[in-house]
């Protein structure tokens, strides 16, 4: 980072540049660098390891679609499971809907902390909710011990490097299809279509080892890389496209959600379902 300027490059040869009024928090955990940066087009951002994860300008378009595409998908979504998302702003999502628990896991507490102290925006107090079990601890030792617990698992974490790596892997994968019931979904982020399609096709197709149902969607999250992000949904039974327009929106009200978003409606469900052809070739030519 120069003096006003922040970069962050998915591949070395193309990199976002955020201008920056201040930066409010840098330090080391065990685990990574976290900052807190004040920028002027998207407003407080939390950086970890040099990377983006969220800023309060846009993070509704992230959050929105990674929890309400497989909570909606249910019918009848009751336990969730979040692993990662320390930010808070999935669990704040979650809790919108009327489950009877949430429980996040965040491997590094101090990202936690921080959220607390600079993003309450984002969070707007989740993590205080009666509904809520926040525990730090690894994600993938967590689901080792579950079988047929949870109706929806998110997976929010960062790219799979790290600590991360692991969490696009085969044996979490089945990890997490044995820790959800007959009816449960996962929803997993699964980086840039364009300048990571690795991952994406490693999301993919490690979930189609287990999940008979798998969708990739996608949209736009403006302070990612390529703007252009996506989620991968591997699930038991519901296919999240066959569900009509009109049920989409009988949930979303019934769930007292409806009103809440900023970038979710019943449209945006089916249509982020719908790949460009240079993805459908990508998953098309093998594992």
């Amino acid at each position: 980072m120069t003096e006003e300027w922040f970069s962050e490059s998915l591949d070395g040869n193309f990199a976002h540049y955020y201008r920056v009024k201040k930066l409010l928090l840098k330090k080391r955990t065990p685990f990574q660098e976290i900052k807190v940066l004040d920028t002027y087009a998207f407003g407080k951002m939390l950086v970890l390891d040099g990377a983006v994860q969220t800023a309060v300008e846009d993070e509704y378009i992230y959050h929105e679609m990674i929890v309400h595409l497989p909570l909606i998908t249910h019918p009848q979504p009751q336990n969730i499971l979040i692993i990662g998302g320390g930010d808070g702003g999935a669990l704040r999502r979650v809790l919108e809907h009327p489950v009877k628990k949430a429980t996040l896991v965040e491997l590094d507490e101090e990202v936690i902390k921080v959220a607390k102290e600079f993003f309450s925006e984002i969070h707007k107090g989740a993590f205080e909710d009666r509904r809520a079990i926040v525990r730090t601890e690894n994600g993938v030792e967590f689901l080792k011990e579950r079988k047929e617990e949870f109706d929806v698992i998110i997976v929010d974490s960062t790219d799979p490097v790290g600590e991360a790596r692991v969490l696009f892997s085969p044996e979490f994968y089945s990890q997490a299809y044995r820790a959800l019931k007959e009816e449960g979904i996962l929803a997993t982020q699964s980086g840039s279509p364009f300048f990571q399609k690795e991952v994406v096709k490693e999301a993919y197709f490690g979930l189609k080892k287990f999940f008979p149902i798998v969708k990739v969607a996608l949209f736009p999250t403006p302070t990612y890389p390529g703007v252009l992000w996506s989620i991968t949904l591997g699930s038991k039974k519901h296919h999240p496209l066959h569900i009509s327009k009109a049920e989409i929106e009988r949930r979303i009200k019934k769930r007292g959600i409806f009103g809440k978003n900023k970038y979710y409606t019943p449209e945006i469900h089916l249509s982020s379902l719908s790949l460009p052809q240079f993805l459908i070739e990508v998953l098309e030519n093998g594992s």
